[in-house]
């Protein structure tokens, strides 16, 4: 976790405004119930200038949301992409994380959420890593938590804010006990994922993750997914045990945050040597590879935001 560093503008409702000066009414629908959708984007430094990975995914999926949660959205898929690539000249980013956002107004309250006013966000600011890298090398220590993810297919498939408080308790609680991510099982006992990652293993050199029953479908997930299927390595998506996961060879989380972070080691247990392995290793070179634009075999996953657009804004 890190502290927000201000950037000049944000966009809410049609224009830009100064970030200090973008408040929401404290009666504000989605503030009491939680019903509003969000993503999670990240653009990098690349050769081109910046970069955002898999835009069109993330912004398919927050509209994917929106309409399981029956909200209507009042503008386009594409307008929500070219507001999001806007932000970086806008605030004179080379990299950073993007949160669009949309939720319900102050016009009423209660359950019936009727009559009121969609609004859509987008903020973007700096983002370092996540996870040190002392901790994308030597790997990070979770354990399982007693907290368990949501049973409700419509909370563990979507970004809802509301649906991350078992996430937040659950990391709490994995920090105060000296590690630094939680494990969530779901209910029936199997793996989940973590806090906020998708989680994977291996053994003997396949790889096996979670079914999406129980959490989502990380865009990151799907990519890692991908490229190891790419390398001919075998992917299966199955129910996984807490054992599964002491017995495996390696174990790493995935995420937009955390991109991928080894794991090694669960509760007391180290996981394989309880060092990162060489197949989480060479995911790791890949991914890097690919968001920093130097791989011309995943190009189609960056969105570029050219230094052109950049200067011009900052002229």
């Amino acid at each position: 976790m890190f502290v927000n560093t201000e950037t000049k503008f944000i966009w809410k409702n049609g224009s830009f405004q100064a970030w200090n000066d973008s408040n929401i009414h404290i009666l504000t629908h989605t503030f009491h119930y939680g019903l509003g959708v969000f993503e999670g984007v990240r653009a990098y430094k690349t050769p081109e200038g910046p970069a955002i990975f898999r835009l069109d995914d993330h912004t398919d999926r927050l509209f994917s949301a929106a309409d399981k949660v029956n909200i209507e959205v009042p503008c386009s898929k594409e307008k929500i992409i070219e507001i999001q690539k806007s932000m970086f000249p806008k605030n004179s980013l080379d990299e950073g994380y993007i949160r669009p956002m949309i939720y319900l107004g102050s016009e009423s309250m209660g359950l019936r959420a009727t009559d009121l006013s969609v609004n859509i966000a987008v903020a973007a600011w700096e983002w370092p890593s996540y996870m040190s890298p002392e901790a994308k090398e030597a790997g990070i220590s979770i354990i399982k938590s007693p907290f368990s993810q949501y049973s409700n297919p419509l909370y563990s498939g979507n970004k809802i804010m509301g649906s991350y408080i078992n996430s937040i308790m659950a990391l709490q609680d994995a920090v105060k006990k000296g590690a630094d991510e939680a494990l969530l099982m779901d209910e029936d006992g199997f793996i989940s994922e973590g806090s906020g990652e998708n989680i994977f293993i291996v053994k003997n050199d396949e790889i096996y993750t979670p079914n999406v029953k129980h959490c989502l479908n990380g865009i990151t997930r799907q990519s890692v997914i991908t490229i190891a299927k790419d390398f001919g390595i075998n992917v299966t998506e199955k129910d996984l045990t807490y054992e599964d996961l002491c017995n495996a060879d390696e174990a790493f989380f995935t995420g937009t945050a955390v991109e991928i972070t080894p794991v090694t080691k669960i509760d007391t247990k180290s996981i394989g040597v309880g060092l990162r392995g060489p197949i989480t290793a060479k995911l790791q070179e890949t991914y890097s590879l690919i968001v920093s634009g130097q791989s011309d075999q995943y190009k189609s996953w960056l969105t570029s935001v050219s230094y052109t657009h950049l200067r011009a804004h900052e002229t």
